[in-house]
């Protein structure tokens, strides 16, 4: 490997690494938005069961559940706000990782780096 090859390779890595550092607000204010929308729909679907009022999941039909099962039967509801706020929270820590490997390369072309350069 050449001096100036490594250089561009760093330069590479540099950007990519700002490019992803710049995703990172974004995928927090997801994740956060996510994790409101499944607690509010949540809340609402409680009250909505309390209230009487009648859900269907698949071909069951649900309408005024024992109280100590209510939650896990909102929960079953809103299934779907569930996998959504778990999904933006696994591309929030899959960035996270995706950053820390970038810094790995980068740590390991910056050595090679110094290396090439005391020959």
């Amino acid at each position: 490997m050449e001096i100036h090859e490594v250089s561009k390779k760093i330069e590479s890595k540099l950007g990519e690494l700002t490019q992803l550092s710049s995703q990172l607000i974004h995928k927090a204010q997801d994740k956060a938005q996510c994790i409101a929308d499944y607690d509010k729909a949540l809340a609402k679907t409680i009250i909505a069961l309390r209230n009487g009022d009648s859900f269907d999941i698949e071909a069951y039909k649900i309408q005024c559940p024992p109280t100590t099962i209510i939650e896990k039967v909102a929960k079953g509801i809103i299934w779907k706000k569930k996998l959504d706020m778990d999904m933006a929270e696994s591309q929030y820590k899959i960035l996270g990782t995706q950053i820390e490997i970038v810094k790995a390369q980068l740590n390991g072309l910056q050595t090679i780096n110094r290396h090439l350069s005391h020959i």
